[in-house]
């Protein structure tokens, strides 16, 4: 880390194995364990449950003796024979956390099965893997290649509500669930379906993606599922259908990869087109906006931002650059809009402070460094990707939250002139001076000490 650099300049993420943690909590028939330190788990467990689980955690605790001697290993074995059975799971996620991955811990000798229970180790340390959203697609990887491989060996299960008559298109990230409604409108006319969404709810659904026509990555850092559906032999489709140019942009690549009659193609674009026009004129956005986030779909909502009238001035992503986000990113540089993958705090930060937007959209750190500028912020994890992006949906609940969000200006105005004078950080409220480091003095014998200090 440069002397330039601060302690948060790093791409923004919560603990990372949250990511892999949630998938598995959303799963039907699928018990996770994690074995770290106690105030991690307890944290996970704290954020998970805030953010809806409904499932227990399974935890193993350790202690130095147990680590170092081989005895968490044995004791992960043995809570995971105990949750084995197959009247209530189809799997059991086992996660290592930070200390037992740096310890060596062995997952990987744990048997692939248990009583019919499959058993998916994973190791998710926050030194290992960047950010939450990358280990979302650790875990649904390491899902979709087991499930590949049972597959290639014999008969598995259909899914729930059974097989559709239209070939599909598996969808790759956590979307709105009225999106893959949406996208299914647009394939319609090419006599294609919108298939499987990917991280699944059930490990049945996993057969299910994996027999698609292709596969198209909608949020672009599931690079590991994506290798999945390559070794599959399903072709891959990057980007996603949003705003006009990314819908027929999208439509065009779905038809290539599908084989799909080129008439065809063109008369799906002539069915959602115009709509989505009409939608995106009737949700006009006014402002100057940065956006940033954690989540991997920035691009996507930066698109439709641009589409919907709005100066936006900056993208950043804490996710990497892949082959799958670049239509979007030659998009946007088109459109003389600079995008950061892999974006820090002081990246985001630093564009709000350049740009002064009527709007920045970001990470709880980034809102709050506008908001302490007058400027109004929205979180873009709550309030911007759990709503509807894709189809003519997406525009105008888009632009609802935006537009209130820019109105809010005069208030931030009000609160910063009410408030004024009454400083921040060390000055905040009654304290006026800046606390003091005491002097360094020679000592004797060499070095230095500060005064009051004993050596």
């Amino acid at each position: 880390m440069s002397e330039q650099s601060g302690p948060h300049d790093r791409p923004q993420t919560m603990c990372p194995a949250f990511g892999s943690l949630r998938v598995g909590l959303r799963m039907r028939r699928t018990a996770t364990v994690l074995a770290g330190s106690a105030c991690c788990v307890y944290g996970l467990s704290f954020t998970a449950h805030f953010y809806g689980a409904r499932r227990s955690i399974g935890y193993v605790p350790f202690d130095s003796e147990s680590l170092v001697t081989g005895g968490l290993f044995e004791d992960v074995q043995q809570a995971v024979y105990d949750l084995a059975d197959p009247e209530r799971y189809d799997a059991v996620v086992v996660i290592n956390l930070c200390v037992p991955t740096a310890s060596g811990v062995p997952l990987r000798l744990l048997p692939e099965a248990i009583n019919g229970v499959r058993v998916v180790p994973l190791e998710i340390p926050g030194f290992g893997v960047p950010t939450h959203a990358e280990a979302k697609d650790k875990l649904a990887a390491a899902m979709l290649r087991y499930a590949r491989r049972e597959a290639e060996s014999g008969p598995v299960a259909a899914p729930r509500s059974g097989r559709g008559e239209l070939p599909t298109v598996a969808l790759l990230g956590e979307v709105f669930p009225g999106d893959p409604v949406s996208i299914s409108r647009m394939l319609e006319p090419m006599g294609l379906a919108a298939g499987q969404v990917v991280p699944t709810r059930e490990w049945r659904e996993l057969y299910a993606a994996l027999d698609c026509r292709a596969a198209a990555a909608i949020h672009p850092f599931y690079t590991e599922s994506l290798a999945e559906f390559e070794a599959a032999g399903r072709p891959r489709i990057p980007s996603a259908p949003v705003g006009c140019d990314g819908t027929a942009a999208w439509l065009e690549a779905v038809g290539e990869a599908c084989g799909i009659d080129p008439q065809a193609v063109e008369a799906a674009k002539a069915a959602v087109l115009p709509e989505l026009e009409e939608a995106l004129a009737a949700a006009p956005i006014e402002g100057r906006i940065t956006v940033s986030g954690y989540e991997g779909s920035e691009l996507l909502v930066a698109r439709q931002l641009v589409e919907c009238g709005a100066d936006v001035r900056y993208v950043g992503t804490a996710v990497p650059h892949t082959p799958w986000s670049e239509p979007d990113r030659a998009w946007l540089e088109a459109h003389g809009i600079p995008v950061q993958f892999r974006a820090t705090r002081e990246d985001d930060a630093g564009a709000v402070d350049t740009h002064r937007p009527d709007l920045a959209i970001g990470t709880t750190p980034v809102v709050q460094h506008a908001k302490e500028r007058a400027i109004p912020g929205l979180y873009f994890t709550n309030l911007i990707s759990a709503r509807p992006l894709m189809g003519p949906a997406g525009p105008g609940s888009l632009a609802q939250v935006i537009n209130a969000a820019i109105g809010n200006k005069e208030r931030f105005d009000a609160m910063n002139a009410f408030f004024a004078g009454v400083g921040q950080g060390d000055t905040a409220g009654i304290w006026t001076d800046e606390p003091q480091a005491p002097p360094r003095v020679q000592i004797a014998g060499g070095g230095q000490q500060r005064q009051g200090e004993e050596r």
